[in-house]
């Protein structure tokens, strides 16, 4: 790139043109080479929103003109670009774009101004919070293709009640800023008349919710274009990064022996119980789905020919990603099981692998941590030590240990299995190391394999007494 040393040829370059011409090359040769300015300024392009450079023929020249009507509030309008001390609009497209970039500096500045001084309509947090949970309940989810869940928005309302209790219904969008949310997080430490006291991942989740909400009504131009307190403040709290609970392979087979082993009782007048805890568990182990997942599979997602298993939305639940429709090994072991499962499910009527009848209508199972707990309690832990989330990390740090034609299994086929579109979670997440290295072809839990270092856990549990 020449370098340009005055925007008039044959002209010395005054002290406007330098301060002019010197931005857009070093504009030009951030954007080039990639550099952190280059990210600076397309962030600030795309910021422009609706406004542009457009063209027009004077005297037999193109001239620039500016279309700047989307600052109407403030006195945008279509106008030439005109440089100083100079009569007709710029023919150069380099200052016809830093010119346009000084006009929106300007145009935001008086729209700024005329928010903080009141010049504008106050909109308070209860009113914004009200037509922000209003727009997000029409909204599709752009993960799964999906509205929004139930669930999503009553944790929104949640969190933005809690917001209004803190800063009162009437507070300004304005009179909000890095401080108050300081403030507000401090406050959400302890417990308060409207909430218990909060982790630090719980706060978080607050603060992101007074960001988006803080977005959209930057969106409505109710706030100056950037003015988010949540954005602005650089260090927001974060949950601690404890690893997560998960089972080695010799403790996920004598969990899932026990199960093997469970007979569960049958209480006169109470709820039927779950009559296939084995099948559920071991889905859970060899698949790495997540509860709801495995909760809604049908019988017709399981395919002993094809040996595959599929995750896939139907009408009994939803998945929580685009990537979550996704096709996983039917492991050796788990087909034997679900093998001799089927014929007793099919007897039972219905399209659910595991169903419920409770209300003799075929429904999803919603909780079964009681059996979870008694099967638990039969191999030596104690009742809330084991939960399903257990097994989503104990499938991707045994299949991590795997070969795939002979080599180690790529983390992006585990990813992929387990619903992520990148390794990033297995990575940083679900990938643990235990003490046990277990290479296999395939993902096992078999107590034969370990009966060594199972020792007597292994044989209380098939005497059938609690350790």
């Amino acid at each position: 790139m020449e370098p340009r040393t005055c925007v008039r040829p044959g002209h010395a370059a005054s002290s406007f043109e330098r301060e002019l011409v010197e931005p857009i090359e070093q504009r030009e040769v951030a954007m080039a080479k990639g550099s952190p300015l280059g990210h600076a300024h397309r962030r600030e392009d795309q910021m422009r929103g609706q406004a542009r450079v457009y063209w027009r023929e004077r005297g037999g020249m193109k001239r620039a003109y500016a279309d700047l009507r989307a600052y109407a509030d403030v006195g945008g309008r279509q106008e030439a670009l005109v440089a100083p001390n100079e009569r007709l609009a710029t023919t150069d497209p380099a200052v016809a774009q830093d010119l346009l970039a000084r006009r929106i500096r300007e145009l935001d500045a008086k729209r700024r101004g005329r928010v903080l001084h009141s010049e504008g309509p106050q909109v308070s947090l209860a009113d914004c919070a009200r037509d922000y949970l209003l727009a997000k309940a029409g909204e599709i989810n752009p993960k799964t293709g999906e509205p929004v869940t139930e669930q999503w928005m009553e944790g929104e309302e949640l969190r933005l009640r809690r917001t209004i209790a803190h800063f009162g219904q009437d507070r300004p969008l304005e009179a909000i800023a890095v401080g108050a949310a300081r403030e507000f997080d401090a406050a959400l430490r302890v417990q308060g008349p409207h909430w218990p006291a909060l982790s630090g991942g719980t706060r978080r989740q607050h603060l992101n919710t007074l960001g988006a909400l803080y977005r959209y009504a930057a969106e409505r131009q109710l706030v100056p274009p950037g003015y988010n307190p949540i954005a602005a403040w650089r260090k927001k709290p974060t949950a601690r990064r404890l690893e997560a609970r998960w089972l080695e392979v010799p403790d996920a087979a004598l969990l899932l022996e026990a199960a093997r082993i469970h007979r569960p009782a049958h209480p006169e007048g109470g709820r039927p119980p779950i009559t296939f805890a084995y099948e559920l568990l071991a889905t859970l182990l060899f698949t790495g789905g997540r509860e709801s997942e495995v909760l809604g599979l049908e019988v017709d997602d399981v395919s002993l020919e094809r040996g595959v298993m599929t995750f896939r939305p139907n009408a009994w639940r939803r998945l929580k990603t685009a990537t979550s429709h996704r096709s996983v090994p039917l492991w050796p072991q788990l087909r034997e099981i679900l093998k001799a499962y089927f014929p007793r499910r099919e007897r039972e009527g219905g399209t659910l692998l595991f169903p419920s009848f409770r209300t003799a209508k075929e429904a999803m199972i919603t909780d079964f941590r009681k059996v979870l707990d008694a099967i638990a309690r039969r191999a030596g832990w104690a009742p809330g030590e084991i939960r399903s989330k257990m097994f989503r990390h104990t499938y991707c740090a045994a299949r991590l240990q795997t070969l795939d034609q002979g080599a180690p299994v790529s983390p992006f086929t585990v990813a992929r299995e387990m619903g992520h579109g990148g390794t990033r979670l297995v990575h940083q997440v679900y990938g643990h190391l235990g003490t046990v290295r277990h290479r296999s072809k395939v993902v096992e839990y078999r107590v034969a394999q370990h009966r060594a270092k199972l020792g007597d856990r292994l044989k209380a549990v098939r005497a059938g007494t609690d350790l």
